[in-house]
């Protein structure tokens, strides 16, 4: 039985019971269906046994869930024993930051919404380790390049073959703020720009004179999956990210970010404005 169930193992389990729940049968219930006990059907549900594809279909048969794409992607979920990258920091770094990079590895598209910081999978090494080092409390220098070396792999989502596509909306106050002074601030919008010119990277800068817009004030992360109930919002706080999964959550953040794009500049004048900004440092 697993101890620490990873953010996928767990998402899951809650996406099996929401469809037990939809039907209105207890676990015991959905236990005695497929011949298991009900405390199996409450462990596979929170993460803390595996489940066959084989088992998920049964399951969603007997819930009569008819969505056949979400009943695929769910068995490729169970299916799916991957260790990746990221595990090798499992000691290292607090799980929550594992399985942001578990969610990404496995998005189909990812939409990202910034008021003060350039999104992390654009930033410099010089940048990251700056916004590292304003971190309370204070982490030692070790810590920190542990945390940057972890973004940076992260990063490996936009490059190679089949690259995830990406759409950045980021306020002009991002743009502005100096981290780590200008020279590291000047490399890291050309950095910018350069992501920005790539086919799957979308690029759209909200300026100061838009004003006041849906959303302001947040840092959104919107991870895209197979099929829209197994999306994922990430919400980036102090103390590490939250994830969100809820259809309504879902729903909320979709409008959001949405009304935040139509609020932005085009990514055409969006590159224009960074390039002035460059010229101004």
């Amino acid at each position: 039985m697993r101890s620490n169930p990873t953010g996928r193992q767990l998402r899951l389990g809650t996406e099996l019971r929401k469809l037990r729940e939809r039907t209105g049968l207890s676990a015991t219930q959905a236990g005695q269906l497929i011949g298991i006990k009900q405390t199996q059907v409450s462990n596979m549900e929170a993460g803390r046994v595996g489940v066959s594809p084989e088992r998920v279909r049964t399951l969603a048969c007997h819930y009569a869930c008819g969505d056949k794409a979400l009943v695929e992607a769910l068995g490729r979920m169970a299916a799916d024993r991957t260790r990746g990258w990221w595990e090798q920091y499992r000691e290292i770094l607090p799980a929550v930051l594992l399985d942001l990079a578990e969610v990404e590895h496995h998005a189909t598209a990812l939409r990202t919404a910034v008021t003060v910081h350039i999104p992390g999978l654009f930033q410099t090494t010089d940048y990251a380790r700056e916004i590292f080092r304003q971190d309370v409390p204070e982490m030692s220098p070790p810590d920190i390049e542990h945390r940057v070396s972890f973004r940076v792999k992260r990063q490996a989502v936009l490059y190679g073959d089949f690259p995830t596509p990406h759409q950045a909306i980021v306020h002009e106050a991002a743009l502005r703020m100096r981290f780590g002074g200008a020279a590291v601030t000047r490399a890291q919008l050309e950095h910018l720009l350069g992501m920005s010119e790539r086919d799957h990277v979308s690029l759209h800068v909200i300026p100061f004179e838009a004003g006041t817009f849906p959303g302001s004030g947040q840092s959104i992360y919107y991870s895209r999956g197979p099929v829209p109930q197994l999306d994922t919002v990430n919400l980036d706080q102090s103390h590490g990210p939250a994830f969100l999964d809820s259809e309504a959550q879902l729903d909320k953040y979709r409008v959001l970010l949405d009304r935040m794009e139509a609020s932005a500049l085009s990514p055409e004048q969006s590159r224009d404005f960074i390039h002035k900004i460059v010229r101004d440092l």
